[in-house]
């Protein structure tokens, strides 16, 4: 683009001697001044033309100039861009890491801070802790015992500790206990034991109760017991053999009061055999055709083998209700209670004294089993828990 400027002459061309003679006018000297003029302002212009060339080229120099120092900026400034990438990335690097430090300090932190309110608990808060694990196991052992006894201990032992630590802050746990202490002294106590003994007795009468269809004779009531008649065979065997030797006794004396004797002994025991005889048959008839009202039409038409899984599922009844009662389920104990209940007045015999006793039994079972659930001391945890809280 740098081209050396072109040489211009100093002067102009003077015109060719050569040229054909002008002829003389009038007025030459005027087109002289013109051309002189012309002259002049063609060496102006050229002298003009020459000064922009030279500035042109002066330009182009420094824009080639510039454009080089940008060139090199641009290259430096790229460098700087690379470096400073790096340095970003060094330092995302360390932020990273820094980060993962400081969660670990602040894991350990709150490690330590809970070590450190682990270890500054006080000597209060730690009897409160002891008060309440204590109070719940003695429950736990009462529910399991049926006994009040080791939760009274249990309250009364927290009531002196209570006392001895001298905190005003415990003085309404103090209040929470007298009253739970208060309440279990005046709960009634439920005999476990006689109540899984006649639940016992009652399982073992299961197959002696008699159903409602049940054919033959049935236990004879113990309050009013009969006589059983003695064989009609064996009775009157006896009765003719003995009016058979009081005959032969007779005929062999001689008197008339012996005759007559005789003949009236004979008289009675055939008149005893008689009556033997036709209570028998009528009693034997009463039991062939019974009539009666029926209250449970399902009852009459048991079969034998229900009634054999009927006796069994009682007896299943009585032993889940044992189970119940000895793991303290209330409602347990109460729902196979009136399974048991219902069974009793549907299939068997309410007339008859065992049935009538077991249905007895029942009902004083129901009525102890709504004390079975023990009192718990809510109101010592509750008042415990308060005191925990409030540390």
């Amino acid at each position: 683009m740098n081209e050396p400027p072109v040489s211009l002459p100093a002067s102009p061309v003077a015109p060719s001697e050569t040229a054909s003679p002008v002829p003389a006018r009038v007025g030459s000297p005027l087109w002289g001044w013109v051309a002189g003029v012309a002259l002049l302002v063609a060496g102006a212009s050229l002298a003009a033309c020459a000064m922009l060339w030279q500035k042109f080229g002066a330009t182009q120099q420094e824009l080639a100039r510039r454009s080089q120092d940008t060139l090199a900026r641009s290259i430096e400034t790229r460098a700087l861009a690379e470096r400073s990438g790096a340095l970003v990335e060094s330092l995302q690097a360390r932020l990273s890491v820094a980060e993962v430090r400081l969660s670990e300090v602040s894991l350990q932190r709150s490690q330590l801070e809970e070590l450190m309110l682990s270890v500054s608990r006080s000597r209060d808060d730690n009897l409160v802790q002891d008060l309440e694990s204590s109070i719940r196991l003695a429950q736990q052992q009462t529910q399991l015992t049926g006994s009040l006894q080791p939760l009274l201990s249990a309250l009364q032992a927290a009531d002196q500790r209570i006392a001895r630590a001298a905190q005003p802050r415990l003085n309404p746990v103090q209040r929470a206990i007298a009253r739970d202490v208060e309440r279990l002294q005046g709960a009634a106590v439920v005999d476990l034991p006689s109540m899984a003994a006649r639940l016992d007795e009652m399982l073992r009468q299961v197959d002696d109760w008699p159903l409602r269809n049940q054919l033959g004779p049935k236990p004879v009531p113990a309050e009013a017991p009969e006589v059983p008649p003695a064989p009609p065979d064996a009775g009157a065997t006896g009765a003719a053999g003995a009016t058979v030797e009081a005959v032969a006794e007779s005929s062999v004396t001689p008197t008339t009061d012996a005759v007559s004797d005789a003949w009236m002994r004979v008289r009675q025991g055939w008149g005893r055999f008689w009556q033997r005889l036709w209570s028998d048959v009528t009693r034997q008839g009463q039991e062939l055709v019974r009539i009666s009202h029926i209250e449970q039409p399902d009852a009459m038409l048991l079969a034998p083998e229900q009634a054999y899984f009927l006796r069994e599922n009682i007896k299943l009844k009585l032993l889940n209700a044992r189970l119940g009662l000895l793991a303290r389920q209330s409602a347990v104990v109460i729902s196979d209670l009136r399974t048991i209940d219902g069974a009793l007045q549907r299939y068997f015999d309410a007339s008859m004294p065992d049935v009538k006793a077991a249905l007895q039994t029942v009902r004083d079972l129901r009525q102890q089993i709504n004390t079975l659930d023990v009192p718990r001391p809510d109101e010592s945890l509750a008042a415990l828990a308060v005191a925990a809280e409030g540390r």
